[in-house]
Parts: C-alpha cells; sequence; structure tokens
C-alpha cells in the first residue's frame, strides 16, 4: 500500500475517533446538570459542621435549570454520597400538592372552596370548641386550606384510610372559632378527604392522574416502591452535637396504609421543581393546561386578610401556599408576592413569580426548630439570589 494512502488512512480513523469522542462529551455534558459552585461550597458548610448529612439543592430560573446540585452523604454510615437524583420525605411540602388538587375540581365546578366541609364529611356537622361552646358558623374548605378552621393536634394519624383518619379528627373539639385566627393545623387531611368524596378516587390515584403523570413526577408518591425506598435519604436527628439516624423512619414508609395530605410524600428536586413551574407558567404544563389561571392566581394571593400567618415576619397564607407579603429576614432576597411551603425536615421550597425563580433545598434533619427560619434555608437562598 503506498505511504500517501496509509496516511490517508490514518487521517481519517483519526477523525473518526475524534468525531466520536467529541459526540460522547456533549452527550456526557448534557446529560450533566449545570452546578453553581458557589451554592455546593455553602451547602458543604453545614455537612462539615454536622448540622446536615447532605443536601441537594435546585436553582431554575425563566424554565431553565440553573444549578442542580448534591453534597454531602445520603447516608452517612454506608458512605453513599449525595446525588441529585436522591428522594425525600417532603413532609408539608405536600400540602400545596393537595390544594391544587383541590382547586382542579373547583375548575371543574364540582365543588367551591366557600363550601361548608358537612356537605362532604358528615362527622363535621356538630362541632364544638374546647369549653363546650358550639361554634358561630361551619367550618368551610377555606377554613381548612388557610389553617383558620380551629382545627388543632397532630397532623399524622395511624388510621388504616383516609377517611378514618379524618373521621376521628372531626370528634376533636376546635381550639378557636372559624376564621378567628391562624393557626397551623391538619386541615390538608379534610381537604384530602374532600378529594376523595367528590372524586370517587382514593387521593393517591386521583393526584397520580391529574398531576404526577401530566408533569412527569414519576418519583412523586406516598407509597415508595422498594427501590424508591432505597434512594430515599436517611433521616437524622442532631443529639449531643453529633448526627444520629432517626430510628424506624424508613420501616413506617414502607408500612403506610393511608396518604398523609398534610405532608406524607416523598419526592426528588426535580419533580418538585416541575411542581412549582406549574405555578409559574399559570397553570400550564407543556402545552396541557391542567389548572387554571384563575386557580393558580387565587392559591397564590393572599387569603387571610390582617392575621398574623406562618413561621417567619411578613408572611400572609394563601390556598395551600405561604405567601412572601412584606420581604424581610429570611426572605429578604425573595421578592414581594413570593410563595412557597416548607417542611419538618428542613427541605423548602419557593417560587419567586417577579423574577420567575425557583428555590429548592432538600435536605432531611429532624429537629429543626422551625425549619422555614433555617440558616441552611437563609445561606442558600443568598448565595443563589446573588447569582441569579
Amino acid at each position: 500500500m503506498p505511504f500517501h494512502r496509509s496516511l490517508r488512512i490514518v487521517a481519517i480513523l483519526l477523525f473518526v475517533l475524534a468525531q466520536s469522542a467529541f459526540a460522547q462529551e456533549l452527550k456526557t455534558k448534557k446529560k450533566t446538570p449545570p452546578v453553581i459552585e458557589e451554592i455546593n461550597v455553602a451547602m458543604q458548610e453545614f455537612v462539615d459542621s454536622g448540622d446536615i448529612s447532605g443536601a441537594v439543592t435546585l436553582v431554575s430560573h425563566k424554565g431553565k435549570i440553573m444549578h442542580l446540585g448534591a453534597v454531602g452523604m445520603a447516608d452517612i454510615e454506608k458512605q453513599k454520597p449525595m446525588k441529585p437524583s436522591n428522594l425525600f420525605a417532603i413532609a408539608s411540602m405536600t400540602k400545596p400538592i393537595v390544594a391544587t388538587g383541590l382547586l382542579m375540581l373547583q375548575d371543574e365546578g364540582k365543588l367551591s372552596i366557600d363550601d361548608e366541609v358537612k356537605k362532604y364529611i358528615p362527622g363535621f356537622a356538630d362541632l364544638k370548641l374546647k369549653d363546650g361552646t358550639p361554634v358561630e358558623r361551619p367550618i368551610t374548605i377555606r377554613d381548612c386550606i388557610t389553617h383558620t378552621s380551629g382545627l388543632a393536634g397532630k397532623q399524622i394519624f395511624e388510621e388504616d384510610t383516609l377517611e378514618a383518619g379524618v373521621n376521628a379528627l372531626a370528634m376533636r373539639p376546635l381550639a378557636f372559632q372559624p376564621g378567628a385566627k391562624w393557626q397551623y393545623s391538619p386541615g390538608l387531611n379534610v381537604c384530602g378527604r374532600v378529594i376523595e368524596v367528590v372524586s370517587g378516587q382514593p387521593l393517591q390515584t386521583f393526584l397520580q392522574q391529574r398531576i404526577f403523570t401530566p408533569m412527569k413526577m414519576k418519583q412523586t408518591t406516598f407509597f415508595p416502591g422498594e427501590k424508591q425506598i432505597r434512594r430515599i435519604v436517611t433521616l437524622y436527628n442532631k443529639k449531643d452535637g453529633k448526627l444520629v439516624v432517626e430510628e424506624g423512619f424508613l420501616g413506617k414508609l414502607s408500612e403506610i396504609k393511608a396518604p398523609n395530605p398534610s405532608g406524607g410524600l416523598i419526592s426528588s428536586a426535580r419533580d418538585m421543581c416541575r411542581f412549582y413551574q406549574l405555578m409559574i407558567r399559570k397553570g400550564k404544563f407543556q402545552k396541557q393546561q391542567l389548572l387554571t389561571e384563575s386557580a393558580v392566581e387565587q392559591m397564590t394571593t393572599p387569603q387571610t386578610g390582617e392575621l398574623k400567618t406562618g413561621f417567619t415576619p411578613g408572611n400572609a397564607w394563601g390556598l395551600g401556599w405561604c405567601i412572601v407579603r412584606e420581604p424581610q429576614e429570611i426572605s429578604g432576597m425573595l421578592s414581594a408576592g413570593t410563595f412557597g411551603h416548607g417542611g419538618a425536615f428542613g427541605t423548602q421550597g419557593w417560587v419567586d413569580p417577579k423574577t420567575k425563580t425557583i428555590y429548592v433545598l432538600m435536605i432531611q434533619r429532624k429537629g429543626i426548630l422551625n425549619s422555614d427560619n433555617s440558616k441552611m434555608r437563609r445561606k442558600f437562598q443568598e448565595v443563589a439570589a446573588s447569582k441569579i
């Protein structure tokens, strides 16, 4: 074979190999989410100080994910690194999702949030206060969804069905007259049961068909399977200055029989971002209008008048959402009108409609006295907002 022909063949082979490597590099880059290193550094500080085992953080701006990072460990004992795809118990971040399901039924004319609860759940027909005083008026769905119903006590129940749990809730005396004040409550459990009664479906089936499947929220569920449970981040508590495993947490997840509308969902950072995008896009996901614009506006507009609400200053309450009325302190980097919700294990999700920015913080730490006011949330939002 002539020498020049050999050189030509070698050149062609080198070109093909280079193109293949370039294509593989592009493919790898496409799969790798963008990372704002300063956010990872900030979260790593909380890992190093022993405040959390690890964290997944996500920032979306104008419909594009600008950051999806993971630091620390999903399980310290097993030395399992945290990954962006890990799953978390999102606790009360469940509430806005259930509220959205309720508003979908209102969109269809099947209920009104001003309906009296007893219309759907007869057990709420004869309510009294703790001192035996009769209520001045029946509680409404609006009362339940805005935490102004007077319902009080634990949000988690041990009954085998949501119906049984809510019927037991109806037996509790009210802490105050409906509408008199704001007090965080198990009212979303009632809303979840109303969804079941009106739709004729179990709550998990309704949410799956109307929200999770259309929005491709494949990792969001009340009932995680074995493969999903293996991806759930271990829940820790801090005792004597050290992180310790919250025993029985994963075991309880596998034994759940009834959905908890107030705080029972498992989800991922990406899935939650998809849900928050629904709100920014006024109820539209891709080409589907899943929720009317008027419903989104109603949900994310203050519904509690001048009542003092929430766990940080400057807030109001919408339908299932905490709303930043006057940004300050922990919300100082956010715009007025930002809405969101936290969870008992430190998870946080906030949507700034003015800047079209979504902030998602996923951690699993029990014992944070006020997760809405945690130093992890503040630092994450401060660094993220400075980079947008």
